[in-house]
């Protein structure tokens, strides 16, 4: 291949120069056995990044997954109140992935996930989780506590009876948060690094993962059908079009109960 250089003239010098320093710019340089160059990729900044961290949901979206009103979810992740000075009275309990754009991340998710167990069954204003959060982070030293895998195997009993404490709750009280936390946390999927891979929604009654997860591996991290990548709002728009429930099953070659639990899962938020 040949360019042009400034001056008008065709030369392949110009172009070998300017792929040496390319090159030069992307690689290290290392010495082998024999003294002779070995380039290794240099891992670039958007490598390094995990792309559980990287910011994809909305408040809105999150609270849909989650069946969570929006302004919970607000509340949590951009904190709640209006100072004089233009601040928040009460700051987010969470690290956003991209507070600048107010986007979620997975892990983000999968935080909201556990708190969301508590708020559905006791009365929480966000100082008291705040606080709870704050304990914990003491012993757990961690941006996303609630998503550590260290958490799930040793901060459960430790965070369940600081909250219980700020609520004043009994021993009992603190006992059913401690199971309410566990049940959330077998909904999380795990790699061999203790960090959350997979986020399994809508956990049914006996406590069993259900078919729809969030894989940010998969769909553009949107909910989808275990195990096909299949998007369930793909699932609903057919429903919603008029098709009925037995024969959306049949060709997704699911049971009827799981095309419910689908839909379920994707209908509007009651307000």
């Amino acid at each position: 291949m040949r360019v042009k250089t400034q001056d008008g003239s065709e030369g392949a010098k110009a172009l070998t120069c300017g792929l040496a320093i390319a090159r030069a710019s992307q690689t290290e340089c290392l010495k082998g056995m024999f003294g002779a160059p070995i380039l290794r990729p240099i891992m670039t900044k958007a490598a390094q990044t995990d792309f559980r961290e990287a910011p994809l949901y909305t408040a809105t979206e999150a609270a849909h997954y989650l069946r969570v009103p929006a302004s919970t979810v607000r509340a949590w992740a951009f904190g709640q109140g209006q100072r004089k000075d233009g601040g928040r009275k009460f700051k987010p309990v969470i690290a956003l992935a991209s507070r600048q754009g107010r986007l979620l991340s997975f892990i983000n998710l999968v935080e909201l996930f556990v708190l969301t167990a508590i708020r559905r069954r006791h009365g929480v204003a966000l100082p008291q989780v705040r606080k709870a959060l704050d304990y914990l982070k003491k012993s757990f030293p961690s941006l996303h506590p609630l998503a550590d895998h260290e958490f799930q195997t040793n901060g459960v009993d430790l965070f369940a009876k600081k909250f219980g404490e700020y609520l004043n709750l009994s021993r009992d009280g603190q006992i059913e948060i401690k199971e309410l936390i566990e049940a959330r946390l077998r909904c999380v999927m795990r790699d061999e690094a203790g960090i959350p891979l997979k986020l399994y929604l809508s956990p049914r009654a006996d406590n069993e993962r259900g078919i729809v997860v969030i894989d940010p591996r998969l769909g553009f991290g949107r909910p989808v059908i275990e195990g096909t990548g299949i998007r369930t709002e793909v699932i609903v728009g057919r429903f919603s079009a008029g098709e009925t429930i037995d024969s959306i099953a049949d060709d997704y070659g699911r049971s009827r109960a799981e095309i419910e639990e689908i839909v379920r899962s994707e209908l509007p938020l009651a307000a």
